[in-house]
């Protein structure tokens, strides 16, 4: 009955708010303590019972009651923090307040006139520490400063060291650093599990999380010197539990294992409030991580995980990450996120016994961020096979999700890993190990390499995935192109799939469909010739899925140019719209346990994305030379020159490319292409000298003088022996040899990732667009005007 009286005593007091025509004075404590006294109230009662209406009607018509409200809450927070909310009455005070400001921060962003009233200063308000040196502080930073002193608060949100009478601890003095919340980076003591710990610093993680939120209300913009003064000022020296603060959430996330003991079922018997606790630490540290500060800043002295003092940039956080070094931490964080990317694929004889957890999203820009800032990382996690943890996880999710719209972002964020990697020689040679496992998923069986897997998934996302995927097609054979020169044993399954891809790329009506297409042509012919340079002993299967296929090629040597041949392709076209055939590849036979995927379900939520660059823009090339290192290749200026790594597709919708074609295509066929585009797709003169450009660039050479050498002698073979069996042939390609026959080996080119303005944009769109999809409950962005990115139903 008491909790009754007390959620009516809060909701008459939020319609007082609203109605009272005479603000409400600050000094009229009995009133505003109605918003924070009661010991019952939880968030999602916060949520309930200050409707969205009511908060936009006090901004409008009783401005200074809100500003009042928010003074006022912030000030409990501060009170908090200063006296280490020794009763059980203070921390609950603590806990309201924190959630009445994540109900109304999102209000105070989505208006242009209120977004600068948290970094003022309240004039006449000097009670409670904010007078006298925290005069000046703007609101938000008293704010941000003690969430970060509650965040290690004894006995609130960490385990107290003290014990006795003079428990008490001073928070003016405490050293954050020895209540780290979890072992691991930096620190090597457990602390024991508290779940009301734990649930403390969610909420006190959830109001964080909303103060940084601001950059979902101002439209996108490739300006990286716009900052976001909320992460600005709590990552930089003027919060002394940055350090403390950032090794709690990476050991907390890296350290978490859903499955705990095993017992089945168990996350169906125990609330697992540790799960929501990674869930907003990830979240804290992808926000704060993608912050990089844009604009220098003069240097700063830090405190570091290893003792040095060094200089570093303004965000600490990122300062952190880049040079944390020793193996042991680099080994704790990617055998965790691996552990944790790797559960929801957990198959198990009990249906639904193990918890599956939901935020892999997160997880995937947090390994990014990590192999972005930290190369020592990178170069760690490419050592050893230990990359293939990381790697089957995300071809699992990129075939699970990629005929689900909703789930576009996860399909970029997953190829963008991939292409990253792929600029490193480890990576290549890493995915000669043979794959074993049993990963739920609906592709063709066979028995091979993680090369192997990784190829017949991207022939999976290409021939049966959604049509706004095209825009990745570039890149998913970019990554293939840069890892060939070191598959030493494709299975006969994936050269097939990679024949199959020639083949649909280089029917006419696809390449003349588009002035782009033929990249695609492009990229495939130069991952051939990479494994028959540099990998032909082992690659027999290649080698014969090419003899049969070889119509393929000479069909490409023999393109017609003419516009009458042109017309004809393109009326084809209109007769088979889809971009690949998806019924002439053999894929009946499918691993046990997998499932199809499906398109979202009705009433979906998805927000939209930015246009990413094309793949030009998001790669430079590099040169393999003798001694195994890169030499970067300078972009030539040559004004006919035709290269594959050209923009990938043009387009406005929310995944497709924006960016111009590349520098290397003369200005004037651009304008002709262009012109054609907008009056009818292809057929016109301006067309013929278009496909003349590149055709005679197509790196055929290699693959026509293996044909010209082998296939006579397979023929010769076959009729001499009788041959009908292709073991046969496939053992006389494996003791062959092309040593002197094939023209001087190329140098081999990667195209490495390069960090440019436009992905750092897709990266924020993104990154906030899963941060408010999956912040449902409460739900602390749902029905706000966000402009950042656009929600959709699906």
């Amino acid at each position: 009955m008491g909790s009754t009286d007390s959620k009516l005593n809060f909701r008459k007091a939020v319609i007082q708010l609203t109605t009272k025509t005479q603000p409400v004075e600050a000094t009229d404590d009995a009133f505003w303590d109605q918003f924070w006294a009661d010991t019952t109230t939880t968030v999602q009662d916060v949520f309930a019972l200050v409707p969205a209406a009511e908060i936009r009607a006090v901004r409008e018509e009783s401005p200074s009651n809100l500003a009042t409200l928010c003074y006022k809450a912030v000030e409990k927070l501060v009170q908090g923090a200063e006296s280490g909310c020794p009763s059980e009455k203070e921390k609950q005070v603590v806990l309201n307040c924190c959630r009445i400001l994540t109900r109304i921060l999102p209000y105070i962003y989505e208006d242009q006139d209120w977004r600068g009233f948290f970094w003022s200063t309240v004039p006449g308000a000097g009670r409670a520490g904010l007078d006298d040196d925290e005069g000046a502080r703007p609101l938000a930073e008293s704010l941000l400063l003690a969430i970060a002193d509650l965040l290690f608060c004894p006995d609130f949100t960490v385990h107290s060291h003290k014990r006795g009478p003079d428990s008490v601890e001073s928070m003016q003095s405490i050293d954050s650093c020895e209540y780290i919340w979890e072992a691991g980076v930096g620190f090597a003591q457990s602390p024991p599990l508290n779940y009301i710990h734990d649930l403390n610093r969610t909420e006190l993680l959830r109001l964080l999380l909303t103060c940084f939120s601001e950059a979902m209300y101002l439209p996108p913009s490739s300006d990286n010197t716009i900052l976001n003064p909320w992460v600005t000022f709590f990552c930089s020296t003027e919060n002394r539990h940055a350090l403390p603060l950032f090794t709690s959430l990476l050991n907390v996330v890296c350290a978490y294992d859903p499955v705990g003991y095993g017992i089945p079922y168990n996350h169906l018997l125990f609330s697992d409030y540790r799960e929501q606790l990674v869930e907003q630490a990830v979240q804290i540290l992808i926000v704060t991580l993608e912050h990089d500060g844009g604009i220098p800043h003069p240097p700063t002295v830090t405190k570091t995980l290893d003792g040095f003092i060094s200089t570093g940039p303004e965000n600490l956080f990122v300062n952190y990450l880049s040079r944390i070094h020793r193996e042991e931490d680099f080994d704790f964080v990617l055998k965790g996120l691996a552990r944790l990317l790797t559960n929801p694929l957990t198959q198990t004889y009990l249906p639904n016994s193990t918890k599956k957890i939901q935020f892999h999203q997160e997880l995937l820009v947090l390994f990014w961020k990590l192999c972005d800032f930290n190369k020592k990382f990178l170069f760690f996690v490419l050592k050893s096979s230990d990359v293939l943890d990381i790697l089957v996880p995300i071809l699992y999710y990129l075939n699970d999700a990629r005929a689900d719209q909703s789930r576009v972002g996860l399909m970029h964020i997953g190829v963008f890993i991939l292409l990253l990697l792929s600029g490193e020689r480890n990576f290549g040679v890493r995915l000669n190990k043979p794959y074993s496992l049993h990963v739920p998923m609906d592709i063709p069986v066979f028995t091979g390499t993680h090369a192997d897997l990784l190829i017949v998934v991207f022939h999976k996302i290409i021939t049966t995935g959604h049509q706004r995927l095209q825009p990745l097609f570039d890149c998913l054979l970019t990554i293939i192109v840069n890892v060939s020169p070191y598959l030493k044993s494709l299975s006969m399954v994936a050269a097939n799939k990679l024949l199959h891809l020639l083949e649909a790329f280089s029917t006419t009506w696809f390449l003349f469909s588009a002035a782009q297409n033929h990249h695609l042509v492009f990229f495939l012919l130069e991952a051939f010739n990479n494994i028959i340079q540099y990998q032909f002993d082992g690659n027999c299967n290649l080698v014969y899925a090419i003899i049969r296929k070889r119509n393929v090629f000479h069909q490409l040597a023999n393109l017609p140019s003419d516009p009458s041949s042109i017309q004809k392709a393109l009326q084809r076209k209109k007769k088979s719209p889809d971009v690949i055939s998806r019924t002439s590849s053999q894929e009946t036979v499918s691993m046990e346990g997998s499932h199809p995927a499906v398109p979202a379900e009705p009433g979906t939520l998805k927000a939209s994305l930015v246009a990413m660059p094309g793949i030009d823009k998001l790669t430079e090339k590099s040169q393999v030379s003798e001694d195994g290192t890169m030499v970067s290749v300078p972009k030539t200026d040559s004004p006919n020159a035709v290269h594959p790594d050209q923009s990938a597709v043009t387009g406005t919708s929310d995944t497709e490319s924006n960016s111009g074609r590349d520098n290397e295509v003369s200005q004037k066929w651009r304008e002709d292409v262009c012109q054609v585009h907008r009056q009818r797709p292809f057929g016109l003169p301006h067309q013929t000298g278009f496909v003349l450009s590149w055709k005679c660039k197509l790196p055929l050479q290699t693959i026509m003088r293996l044909l010209q050498v082998l296939v006579p002698q397979v023929e010769k073979i076959c009729i001499d022996k009788g041959l009908t069996d292709e073991s046969e042939i496939l053992k006389f390609l494996q003791h062959g040899t092309l040593v002197g026959l094939l023209p001087v080996p190329h140098p081999i080119l990667i195209r490495k990732y390069q960090a440019n303005a436009g992905t750092a944009m897709w990266f924020r769109t993104y990154m906030w667009g899963v941060v408010y999809l999956r912040n449902v409950d409460p739900p602390i962005w749902y029905d706000t005007d966000v402009r950042l990115f656009e929600i959709q139903r699906m």
